[in-house]
């Protein structure tokens, strides 16, 4: 995997100008002053929509069709083959981190999975006391100090802050998909980890329908209240004079499955 990128991939150049559009249009499209926490609310709604419009009628019903086609030892296998190269990234920010002996314990499994599991088809490495950890670069950069940023919703990605939509994009450069020459092939992939992960969070977005009065304020508390465990190792500091919020099931079953189907 090439460390510095000599030109910037289409795919990463596509990213990079839905993030600038997704910009533009949240300044043109939220008048008067924004609301705490969510100044980009009104625009955020709308692209809420949008990609709810499409999931229900692309992404999802395909999801759908892969789960019930697929046997399910190859929809396990396919999981493990990409959560797999995400370890890649894995241990890079456990260094980052500063977190070495996670480390060494997530550069193990990568070792293991690759080869014994045949290029992380077969998770060999949690039964060997290895388990999966969950690390980027924009809970690398939480933990540098930057700021989260206003919430956002990204066209097609979903739900990020400004510091993870950042964090997403140099992480997407250094993709290894990106690096299959075949164009048919890189986007025969891309398009196959789209589907395992809409197909992962099949359980998620139903607990979502049936539990949400407001989808689009439960999608954005159940996104930030996982990004902060995730940042605080599960251990977020309470804020001074705020007494915790009292998490719904609803609320706690979703956060889990979130967690637990992006590994």
């Amino acid at each position: 995997m090439k460390m510095v990128p000599q030109t910037l991939n289409p795919l990463l150049k596509k990213l990079i100008l839905i993030f600038s559009m997704t910009l533009l249009s949240a300044c043109a499209s939220v008048p008067g002053g924004p609301s705490e926490g969510d100044p980009f609310e009104s625009y955020n709604r709308a692209m809420f929509s949008f990609n709810d419009t499409l999931d229900e009628y692309i992404l999802k019903p395909v999801a759908e069709g892969y789960d019930a086609v697929m046997p399910s030892p190859a929809k396990t296998g396919v999981s493990n083959f990409f959560s797999n190269i995400g370890d890649i990234f894995v241990v890079f920010n456990d260094i980052l981190q500063f977190k070495f002996q996670q480390a060494i314990e997530d550069a193990s499994r990568l070792v293991f999975n690759s080869t014994i599991g045949l290029y992380g088809l077969i998770d060999v490495a949690t039964p060997m006391g290895l388990p999966k950890h969950n690390e980027d670069l924009g809970q690398t950069l939480a933990t540098w100090g930057v700021a989260d940023g206003p919430y956002i919703i990204l066209p097609f990605l979903g739900p990020s802050t400004i510091r993870d939509t950042a964090g997403f994009i140099v992480e997407t450069a250094y993709d290894p998909i990106s690096e299959i020459k075949d164009d048919d092939g890189r986007y025969a992939t891309i398009a196959l980890r789209a589907i395992d992960t809409r197909y992962r969070l099949l359980k998620a977005s139903r607990i979502v329908e049936q539990a949400a009065l407001d989808k689009y304020s439960f999608v954005r508390d159940a996104y930030l209240q996982l990004r902060k465990n995730l940042i605080y190792d599960g251990n977020p500091p309470e804020e001074e004079n705020t007494p915790p919020p009292e998490s719904s099931a609803e609320d706690l079953e979703l956060e889990n499955l979130l967690e637990l189907e992006l590994k």
